[in-house]
């Protein structure tokens, strides 16, 4: 989506708009704190910002954002939008929580930049105090503040307005049940109370799905929410109508297309899912967490077997999954072949391809 503005700063065209457009606002925010990096804008990005504006607006309350890895997710949610938020109500209380102190310290650092800058200051009349500018905890003028804490963290005595929690699991610890409910637990028994009014608080929670149990698939089992699902290659055709300051768009994604081809085309995402694997690429890329062990197919029901231990010929053979494209991230064609012993069934041989014209001649 292309935004047109006045080709200087100064412009009083373009502060208007970074006053009203939070997706033009977070995009300035990432030249401030990367200058040697290029901005490679998406149109995800306008809808992450539309959904962000909402709740800032009242309009949403609790909102689920499923993205990939290297999105700029922590960006948009963790530090633009503290600070945009603070920039038209300097009296908001913001409670922002990641999975580790040193990564909630390093984006509340960030934040705390962006509304000290001198840019900031001509678009804002928010002020920071010059007695509370710590790095988790920095306050306005107006005696209220953007707090950083992480998961399992002692909150007692504090209220927010709004809740931005941003991966609240390491993807090593939701394979652990233990550590997967005691994310789950302290979102229950502690944040959730937090809220200075459940009337009109909000919650925000943005993650890749590492679990089926993990934060994001907890909470849908308990409340209505809104989700934005973001997979990194689209599982269906995809069409998204965003509302913003410049105007009503009708944004579209076909299936197959990657999220943001410019940064992670399908190429880089085939190498990525054969690097982490079909189940980490699932849940992390994909947001479709599935158990290790299977669904209602359990990986257990199929045990290896010894060489000498099975047939000695195939008695049967079928095929399945044809794949109609010979692309990278296609499908799989397989052909297999079966035999039986007693009463159980034997795997003998397997044939994958990418792309099967004749079941005999796989190419």
């Amino acid at each position: 989506m292309t935004k047109t503005t006045d080709e200087t700063y100064g412009g009083s065209k373009y502060q208007a708009l970074l006053r009203a457009d939070f997706a033009s606002f977070a995009q300035h925010c990432f030249r401030e704190l990367n200058p040697r990096t290029l901005f490679a804008s998406s149109w995800h990005h306008d809808i992450i910002a539309a959904k962000l504006d909402a709740v800032r607006e009242g309009r949403v309350r609790g909102l689920v954002i499923n993205e990939p890895p290297r999105h700029l997710k922590s960006h948009l949610a963790s530090v633009s939008f503290p600070a945009w938020r603070l920039g038209h109500d300097p009296s908001a209380q913001i409670l922002c929580v990641s999975y580790a102190q040193d990564l909630a310290d390093k984006l509340s650092r960030d934040c705390r930049q962006i509304v000290a800058s001198n840019w900031y200051r001509q678009l804002f009349a928010t002020r920071l105090s010059a007695q509370r500018q710590a790095m988790s905890e920095f306050e306005t003028r107006a005696q209220r503040c953007r707090l950083a804490t992480s998961v399992g963290g002692v909150l007692t005595g504090r209220g927010a307005d709004i809740i931005i929690i941003d991966d609240p699991l390491k993807p090593e610890e939701a394979l652990s049940q233990i550590q997967r409910q005691a994310a789950n637990d302290w979102f229950d028994h502690t944040l959730y109370s937090r809220l200075n009014d459940t009337r009109s608080g909000a919650i925000i929670l943005i993650m890749h799905r590492l679990h089926k149990d993990d934060l994001a698939g907890h909470v849908l089992t308990q409340e209505d929410w809104e989700v934005v699902r973001l997979p990194a290659i689209a599982g269906d055709n995809e069409t998204w109508t965003l509302d913003s300051e410049l105007g009503q768009y009708l944004l579209t994604r076909e299936h197959g297309e990657a999220l943001h081809p410019e940064r992670q085309p399908l190429a880089t995402l085939d190498h990525i899912r054969r690097t982490i694997g079909e189940y980490n690429f699932a849940g992390q890329y994909q947001h479709m967490p599935s158990p290790q062990g299977g669904g209602m197919v359990k990986a257990a029901w199929f045990p290896s077997y010894a060489a000498n231990g099975g047939p000695t010929s195939s008695t049967m053979s079928c095929r399945a999954g044809t794949a109609n494209k010979a692309s990278e991230l296609s499908d799989f064609s397989v052909c297999t072949s079966w035999g039986i012993k007693g009463k159980d069934l034997y795997l003998l041989h397997v044939l994958r391809r990418i792309r099967c014209v004749m079941w005999n001649t796989c190419a």
